[in-house]
């Protein structure tokens, strides 16, 4: 059945015309007694941003850059998770080391060969999530002296997701804590010393 859908008339377009963007909810301060979800990265709200084991660590760090991020998930064609992927590990001693066993150029190191394997993460069930903290995630974080921790819950049909993720840095910055180093141990001193004054 044919109909006839007459063309809308255009208008034109202003000098001073600006673009819409998403409204996001800028947390103003959190302090440590906030709820922990304050403070995550949320998966259902943020797109992850992911790289696949093959992808050589050059495109790791310069998708990290173009993201501002500074993990990300490695996943496979199937978009299941295969590890975690830092800017510590990027840019640390990992890939010179790497290379040197493997006897290639830095530039052909791939992720899978750096990352964080799957087997190697813990993560925390968004239901304890859900009742903590910011201070319990800072204390997690510190007691598995980690700069990161991952969170799952389960999709619908009841398998295992990565729902989100805390950063120490992100932490600290929304508690308004300076960090000066990357280390998470120095991380957690600032921390501590910024919220003890």
């Amino acid at each position: 059945m044919a109909r006839d859908y007459p063309a809308i008339k255009p208008i034109a377009l202003q000098a001073d015309s600006g673009y819409a963007q998403p409204t996001q909810a800028v947390l103003e301060r959190v302090r440590i007694d906030s709820p922990a979800v304050d403070v995550m990265t949320d998966l259902t709200k943020v797109t992850a941003v992911i790289i696949l084991p093959g992808d050589t660590v050059d495109e790791a760090h310069r998708r990290m850059i173009q993201r501002g991020v500074r993990l990300l998930l490695v996943v496979d064609a199937d978009r299941r998770v295969h590890g975690i992927l830092t800017a510590n590990d990027v840019l640390g001693e990992k890939p010179v080391q790497t290379a040197v066993q493997q006897g290639v150029h830095r530039s052909d190191v791939q992720v899978r060969d750096i990352m964080t394997p799957r087997a190697a993460l813990e993560a925390l069930d968004i239901r304890e999530v859900q009742a903590a903290t910011v201070g319990h995630i800072v204390a997690t974080l510190k007691a598995a002296g980690r700069q990161h921790t991952l969170v799952v819950d389960q999709d619908a049909k009841g398998r295992q997701r990565v729902r989100g993720m805390f950063s120490a840095t992100q932490i600290a910055r929304l508690l308004g804590v300076a960090i000066t180093t990357e280390t998470v141990a120095r991380t957690f001193a600032d921390i501590e010393a910024s919220l003890g004054h």
